[in-house]
This record gives structure tokens, sequence and C-alpha cells, in this order.
């Protein structure tokens, strides 16, 4: 299978178009737009949240100071 060249990505575009309209494709990549734009938050939040708990380590280097 060969790479796809100018014609055959215009013919795929042209196809996607009759197929679902000018409007539905604009929806189509805006929820995909807002979909990787959800998902990259996520991702931060998870990060920032996983720098403010504790580490392993330190749990239990603190379970080593307690009094028995």
């Amino acid at each position: 299978m060969g790479r796809l060249g100018p014609l055959e990505i215009a013919l795929l575009i042209g196809l996607a178009l009759l197929l679902f309209g000018a409007g539905r494709i604009a929806d189509i990549g805006k929820g995909i737009g807002e979909g990787i734009r959800n998902f990259k938050k996520g991702i931060r939040d998870d990060e920032e949240e996983a720098k403010q708990l504790p580490s392993k380590t330190d749990a239990k280097e603190e379970d080593t100071h307690k009094p028995a």
C-alpha cells in the first residue's frame, strides 16, 4: 500500500463533505478539540495533585519517627 498523495487526500475530504456536510464536520472537529483540551487539563491536574501528595518514602520515614 502506497502513501497518500494530494489527490487522494482531496478525494477523501470531498467524500467526507458529501457524507457528513460542512456543518457536521465542523461540529466533529470542535468536539475533538474540546476532548483533547479536557484530556490535557486532566493530565495537568493529576500531575499537580501528585506533587502535593507525600511520596511513599516520606510516609515510611514519618512512621519510623513515631514512638512505640
